[in-house]
């Protein structure tokens, strides 16, 4: 996923949303909603927060990777991801904010 690709997506998201913001999570350009973030973008992949069973869908589907920052630490509810273009990146960023604003509503 080219930088471009997830800027395109954020901008989107962000007009959309004009609360949510830009942030750096993991020294990585991010996307937060009421301080909680849900996405953010490194290297050439996309790494979203999404409910633990459907990262280990998106694992087992073969279209994810554990995101584990740390080796041998995976973190259990975010998942890296190669969107092929800004459409797939603006519908996984989208499902990862209702995702997020579900949780704080609980």
């Amino acid at each position: 996923m080219d930088a471009a690709v997830f800027e395109d997506a954020g901008r989107t998201l962000l007009e959309e949303h004009p609360g949510d913001e830009r942030g750096r999570m993991l020294q990585s350009p991010g996307l937060k909603t009421s301080g909680a973030f849900y996405a953010f973008a490194t290297g050439d992949d996309l790494v979203v927060k999404l409910p633990a069973a459907r990262v280990a869908e998106l694992i087992e589907a073969g279209t994810g990777r554990p995101c584990a920052p740390r080796p041998g630490r995976p973190m259990r509810q975010w998942v890296r991801l190669t969107p092929a273009d800004a459409e797939q990146c603006l519908a996984y960023l989208a499902e990862a904010r209702e995702f997020v604003t579900g949780l704080a509503t609980r």
